[in-house]
């Protein structure tokens, strides 16, 4: 326990020196302020922009309050699922590349506890991340519009970060069986692209997607009710994140013990 509380710890420092734990932090909390700000202000912003007829007048309904969360939260389907490949594409491959992974190896070092730590401190760093974002867009939603139940906050940010878990650690996987950073996070972001289109177009069939989280959040918000898929999705997207990161420790330890 205590080997892989120092790897975690060192896990921790290397991404304050790279500056993820400030980078990472920002641009989810600039995602998610920016979403009800424009919401509310869209009127005043498209009235200055001109070039409108003499005497015509903006009139834009306001959204509700849920269905501006909604907005913000699909931001990090796509900006944030592409800031969480390119912050972990790179955090096995370019130790293995670099020769870092083999000189910590050296040691007595578990493979286990060397991809499992590194995971931690991503996962860690997803979290918080998504939860200072998605505060920032709940709090200036309320201010701005409405206040949603700090109940059916959590339980959403609990389903998108379970998503976005399975997306990191998908990463993790392809960074751990492949040597390039670049075509680990290209992969992973092919992979994760393919199966959000395919569980859309057939919704209907695989209700227990890991991928309809988002949407089971979204109904969250809009129904102020727990869909009854929900569960089972769950448990599906936890098994698939233990098998993907089992995986990544056995293809791992192959591909070190090869070289």
């Amino acid at each position: 326990m205590s080997q892989w509380l120092t790897l975690f710890q060192k896990e921790l420092l290397e991404m304050w020196r790279n500056f993820k734990w400030i980078w990472v932090p920002i641009t989810f909390i600039l995602l998610g302020v920016s979403e009800p700000l424009t919401s509310y202000y869209l009127p005043q912003i498209i009235d200055s922009l001109g070039d409108l007829p003499k005497g015509a007048v903006v009139e834009i309904p306001l959204p509700t309050a849920p269905e501006v969360l909604i907005q913000g939260l699909s931001q990090y389907t796509t900006i944030g699922v592409l800031i969480i490949v390119l912050s972990t594409m790179g955090i096995i491959a370019a130790e293995r590349k670099s020769g870092v992974a083999a000189m910590i190896l050296v040691k007595p070092v578990s493979y286990f506890s060397f991809v499992t730590a590194k995971w931690a401190g991503g996962l860690l760093l997803l979290w918080l991340s998504l939860f200072i974002g998605y505060f920032a867009t709940w709090y200036y939603t309320g201010i701005l519009f409405d206040w949603v139940p700090i109940g059916e906050f959590f339980q959403s940010y609990l389903l998108y970060g379970l998503w976005l878990t399975i997306v990191l650690t998908l990463t993790v996987f392809f960074s751990a069986a492949l040597l390039t950073p670049g075509i680990a996070g290209f992969i992973s972001l092919t992979v994760v692209f393919v199966f959000t289109i395919v569980t859309g177009a057939l919704s209907n069939w695989i209700e227990w997607s890991p991928s309809q989280l988002t949407n089971y959040a979204n109904e969250v918000l809009m129904s102020s009710g727990v869909p009854e898929d929900t569960l089972p999705a769950s448990l599906l997207s936890i098994a698939s994140i233990t098998i993907l990161l089992w995986f990544s420790v056995v293809i791992f330890r192959k591909k070190e013990l090869a070289n």
